[in-house]
């Protein structure tokens, strides 16, 4: 049965991903047709009559009605729409949810999820999905697990769902497809971390998984770790056909999860055999080959490092260029931080990385790129979102046919500027990274942030008591983060030449200072966790005043 489903799943996509690559060899005419039909459909929307759009002709008229935006250009459309206005911003009739964003950089973010929303999502990853399963046969129509969220952390005053895409999704799938998922969507309302990372295995660790997804690879270190954690109770569940009474599971939930329970104490035999040759118990004891999908863009580099140890020697594909507010790219290949731009889904614009801040930047189209370049990326949407600045920083790294092929480099308002020296987190990212990489060393949860000082302003990489970099190499690593640093960004070199910047310090915090921190940050935010991800620079000058430090380490001075 499940591989009759996986057949009629993958005819109609083939034939999509063929016509997609056909559309890749003139993107300027599929964008401009896209953008056509997309105005022509909102124009008698509040938002499209307030822009003009049954007078926009061309892409110069487009640019004149509609400014590059932040979401909170549009929030006051999208608020009408959640006070059951639609035709504020669509045109269409009803909208399933508001997608929440990460909350990682700012407060919330509300995306309308219409029908054509759903079609454009689900394409988007069963294009994924068929190259992946292509190219691994090995894990193809093997059971899945995904990581998700809760779609319905509470309703608009229309009474509008708000909460997760991924959760959503996984709610509706139809019944058959539902058999290749091991974690039940219900979970994804568990609200405590540690109770949805149990349920999650409990149903996952005994079937013959292929694939593991989860948009942050800071979940599926998590996800490893309770594993091991909480071995024995775990192997006592599945034996029994039980779930622990202790976890913190709503009821009507924990009756639903009960129900599907079956007791399989076979399987636990052979986790006992594992773990006494192991002394632990760790998915890649159990299944092996696997695909990982999860970002490897940006700033996830200390946590990729980190799934070796736990999912052994594995495949990893990157999920894309995916936010609430829609998906950018889509990869073809495994260990690439990089994906095709999705031209059939949403128009796309670009502003070249040295105009951010410029009141009249140079605008881009999908078909003027050039390889090696750094651009921000402007989205516009079938559900209502234009010329929406989402800060994403990519880099040009190829093309499909004329089509660019971009790597996410970081959210555009992480960096730091003390005496002028412009830090990104692309930068910090990049420099570290290569440093580990040379010097077979690297820090495990870190974030560099800048720290003043009367006499010599410097930069302190914060990283808790016990990481690797709490060690003896600590200083070599210091000297090879300064050099990367120097290489990769002319100002920071220049500001350290002039005596402006002292060298950069290693700053130990207590154990367990970032479990909390990032805690905290989206408590604060109202973030979802999936989506979290934790930033490798701040732009805080005053947060070691904020934090308890234990020691710094720092070259000597007549280095």
């Amino acid at each position: 049965m499940i591989y009759t489903v996986g057949k009629l799943v993958a005819w109609p996509t083939r034939r999509r991903i063929r016509a997609f690559n056909a559309a890749c060899a003139d993107p300027r005419r599929t964008q401009e047709e896209l953008l056509r039909s997309i105005l022509a459909l909102q124009a008698d929307t509040g938002f499209g009559r307030d822009h003009h759009f049954a007078d926009i002709r061309t892409i110069e008229d487009f640019r004149r009605h509609i400014p590059v935006a932040p979401y909170e250009y549009h929030q006051p459309y999208i608020e009408k729409v959640q006070r059951g206005d639609l035709r504020a911003l669509l045109t269409d009739d009803k909208v399933h949810m508001f997608a929440l964003t990460s909350g990682t950089t700012a407060s919330r973010k509300f995306i309308p999820v219409t029908s054509r929303y759903l079609a454009d999502y689900r394409r988007g990853w069963n294009f994924w999905g068929l190259r992946a399963f292509r190219e691994h046969r090995a894990v193809s129509l093997k059971p899945i697990v995904q990581l998700v969220g809760d779609p319905e952390e509470f309703r608009t005053e229309a009474g509008i769902p708000c909460g997760s895409i991924s959760g959503f999704t996984a709610q509706i799938q139809k019944r058959l497809v539902k058999r290749l998922y091991c974690v039940p969507a219900c979970s994804g309302r568990i609200k405590d971390p540690t109770a949805r990372n149990y349920v999650a295995l409990l149903f996952s660790l005994p079937r013959d998984v292929g694939m593991v997804l989860a948009a942050n690879p800071s979940s599926l270190v998590q996800l490893a770790r309770i594993a091991d954690q909480h071995k024995e109770p775990l192997l006592r569940d599945i034996a029994e056909g039980t779930l622990r009474r202790d976890l913190e599971i709503p009821s009507p939930i924990r009756g639903e999860l009960e129900r599907r329970l079956r007791k399989r104490p076979a399987k636990v035999r052979q986790f006992e055999r594992i773990i006494a040759q192991t002394g632990t118990l760790y998915p890649k004891d159990i299944w092996n080959p696997t695909l990982i999908g999860t970002w490897t863009g940006g700033s996830v580099g200390p946590y990729l490092r980190q799934l070796p140890r736990y999912y052994n020697a594995t495949w990893i594909r990157d999920l894309g260029l995916v936010a609430s507010e829609g998906r950018m790219t889509i990869p073809w290949q495994d260990d690439m931080p990089a994906g095709v731009l999705d031209i059939a889904t949403h128009y796309f614009e670009f502003i070249p990385e040295g105009e951010a801040d410029s009141q009249s930047p140079t605008v881009f189209g999908a078909h003027e790129l050039e390889e090696g370049r750094h651009y921000y990326i402007l989205m516009t949407t079938p559900h209502g979102l234009y010329r929406y600045d989402i800060r994403d920083l990519v880099k040009v790294v190829g093309f499909n046919h004329n089509t660019p092929i971009l790597q996410f480099l970081g959210k555009g308002n992480h960096f730091a500027n003390l005496t002028g020296e412009k830090l990104s987190e692309h930068h910090v990212t990049r420099s570290v990274d290569s440093v580990t990489k040379s010097s077979g060393i690297g820090p495990s949860v870190y974030s560099l942030a800048p720290v003043w000082d009367d006499a010599q302003p410097y930069y302190g990489l914060f990283v808790e008591r016990g990481d690797p970099l709490d060690s003896d190499s600590a200083l070599e690593f210091l000297r090879g983060l300064e050099k990367c640093l120097r290489e990769h960004n002319t100002e920071y070199e220049s500001k350290r030449d002039s005596g402006r910047l002292g060298p950069p310090r290693i700053v130990i915090l207590p154990t367990g200072f970032w479990q909390q921190w990032d805690h905290n940050r989206l408590r604060q935010s109202g973030g979802a966790a999936e989506q979290y991800k934790h930033p490798c620079l701040l732009g805080d000058v005053n947060f070691r005043t904020s934090v308890t430090v234990e020691r710094e380490i720092q070259s000597p001075k007549s280095e």
